[in-house]
């Protein structure tokens, strides 16, 4: 069923000024598992959670590299992120056989972008129904950009997308400041911990869907997973998600309040105070009765 009259196509503009299509595929991009981003003085990374549509079937992959510098995490259809990343390393080989240099991340990240705005002013064609984080590293320095399917493109200190990227993007906007020196490591670290935020009330991070991109100062893009990503989930910690510990402290204190309310009312039900003008005297279980 069509949300209204004005969502057949990418171009027709709604009476608000919408376009319905583009929204859509906006939302496509919470319906991927998250992915996180994060840039330092020196370097950038990006951590991301695979996911596998069944039990007997491999995890998708999340994170792809374009250049030596150069590579991208994605959340949404992974078919449209293979076409993208495939005209992105078309870009990065051109600017290596004319120019003889790495392409820049800006210029990159603004072909895509116009790539996909045509999308939306041309009739017969749809919008990419995925989110990319891009990180790079050229002559300006460490990059992140995020990409979305409108054609909008922004460069942040710190991003998530993906489903339940929220709880990630509230740790990187409470731990930004401590970004720009952080060392590799440390800026590592962050981005699991905001990935860890993210997880479902019953998950926990792994080695199989977990997946770490790292590019800088005298540093390759490099994709971390599987076997290698052992290492960093043991400095981590923790692995298990942030709302299965909220869950299980909310349970404990439930229990406690309701150990103390049953204790209170056990010595209270102990006072039998006696028929006379003087008050009965208290037992040491009554001492609390007297406190408002």
């Amino acid at each position: 069923m069509f949300r209204n009259q004005y969502d057949n196509d990418a171009i027709t503009f709604s009476p608000q000024g919408r376009l319905f299509q583009v929204e859509y595929a906006l939302e496509t991009i919470k319906l991927g598992s998250a992915a996180a981003g994060l840039v330092s003085k020196t370097h950038a990374v990006l951590v991301a959670l695979k996911r596998n549509t069944e039990e007997l079937g491999s995890y998708q992959k999340k994170i792809i590299r374009v250049d030596k510098h150069l590579g991208l995490a994605l959340a949404g259809l992974s078919p449209d992120a293979r076409v993208l990343s495939n005209f992105m390393r078309q870009q990065a080989m051109s600017s290596r056989m004319v120019y003889n240099r790495p392409i820049p991340v800006a210029r990159v990240i603004n072909a895509i972008a116009d790539k996909a705005q045509t999308n939306t002013q041309q009739y017969g064609k749809r919008p990419y129904g995925v989110g990319l984080l891009v990180i790079g590293h050229d002559e300006t320095g460490p990059h992140l950009w995020e990409f979305q399917p409108s054609g909008s493109v922004l460069e942040y200190v710190g991003a998530a997308i993906g489903a339940r990227s929220q709880s990630a993007r509230t740790y990187l906007e409470r731990e930004f400041e401590d970004f720009p020196s952080a060392s590799r490591e440390e800026l590592i670290l962050h981005g699991l911990r905001a990935l860890r935020d993210s997880l479902a009330q019953d998950k926990e991070l792994t080695i199989e869907n977990t997946s770490i991109a790292l590019v800088g100062e005298g540093q390759e893009f490099k994709i971390i997973e599987n076997e290698d990503a052992k290492e960093w989930l043991e400095k981590l910690g923790d692995v298990g998600s942030t709302r299965t510990r909220r869950a299980e402290a909310e349970t404990t204190g439930t229990a406690a309040t309701a150990v103390e309310a049953a204790a209170e009312q056990g010595s209270g039900g102990d006072a039998q105070p006696e028929p006379q003008a003087q008050p009965p005297p208290q037992t040491p279980g009554d001492d609390h009765m007297d406190i408002e």
